[in-house]
């Protein structure tokens, strides 16, 4: 982690650099603000009493990085305004550096969890993007079981009624060994989204049926053959690459494969691929109206 210091009482800025170098930390100094303006470090310690200087602007370049106000005292100009322009926090002179070290780790943990969750949801809607699902999620009353020939049909749903509701979803995995432990723990206030009860053998589902007793949850199954005590909603995809029970005719796949790949490939090589001939494959598309969109 990089750390720049912007301080102009230049013994303290060199007592800052000093300890946070001994915590194996990367430091840079600078004594004013205009000379830390293109510098490129995961959090800034900005002194809000150099004079003649004006961190607002600043701040508003770097509000995406972590920046901790270093004050004399508190009022409008040193903590209030500066926060409203996104720096994340402050410290009153004097102060120790053990504190400082704690805000440090604390925000910069705290905005690498926001980045990771950012990166996880649009990778969740991408997974999830091509499960048409027609269903609305506020008339699901929990707890429920949904069965489904594919998996990621339950999974949107899941997702559907977490965004409705604003709540984070607690997932459980019954191919997991900690399965009941995790379903134990759970709370009044949480939501489960319990997966893959297919899974399990009949005495396991009788003993996860008592565990789940008094807790909100969705449950999901790939086989309709597997009963349980809740309400109960069938969504299967009518894409027969996701039924377990269906083997896709030659044409079936050819379709599939068409419509998935062919703007990721140009027909001579899509051709290749399925083994066909260049010929055939314009036939095919002809025949299923399989046009690329212009």
């Amino acid at each position: 982690m990089k750390i720049t210091i912007i301080e102009n009482e230049l013994y303290l800025a060199q007592s800052i650099a000093s300890k946070l170098s001994q915590k194996n930390f990367e430091t840079e100094m600078f004594s004013s603000i205009s000379d830390a303006q293109n510098s490129d470090s995961d959090v800034y310690l900005l002194s809000t009493n150099i004079p003649g200087q004006n961190p607002l602007k600043f701040i508003e370049k770097f509000k995406d990085k972590v920046i901790i106000l270093i004050v004399n005292y508190i009022n409008n100009d040193t903590v209030a305004k500066p926060l409203e322009m996104g720096a994340k926090d402050y410290i009153v002179k004097p102060f120790v550096i053990e504190e400082l070290i704690r805000k440090i780790e604390h925000h910069y943990k705290h905005k690498k969890l926001q980045e990771e969750n950012s990166f996880y949801k649009e990778l969740l809607d991408s997974i999830v993007s091509e499960i048409d699902v027609n269903i609305e999620a506020d008339k699901i009353n929990l707890p429920v079981t949904i069965y489904t020939n594919h998996q990621r049909v339950a999974d949107k749903v899941a997702l559907e009624i977490g965004k409705r509701y604003k709540k984070t979803m607690e997932f459980i995995d019954l191919q997991n060994s900690n399965w009941r432990s995790k379903i134990k723990n759970l709370t009044s206030n949480q939501t489960a989204y319990i997966s893959r009860l297919d899974k399990l053998k009949k005495e396991e589902c009788d003993k996860l049926f008592e565990i789940l007793e008094g807790k909100i949850f969705i449950l999901s199954s790939l086989d309709t053959s597997v009963e349980t005590p809740y309400e109960k909603i069938i969504l299967n995809s009518s894409n027969k690459m996701y039924d377990n029970n269906n083997i896709l005719t030659i044409n079936e796949y050819v379709q599939y494969i068409v419509k998935k790949f062919q703007y990721q490939y140009p027909d001579t090589e899509l051709s290749k691929k399925l083994g066909i001939s260049r010929k055939s494959l314009w036939e095919k598309r002809r025949k299923f109206e399989l046009f690329k969109k212009k």
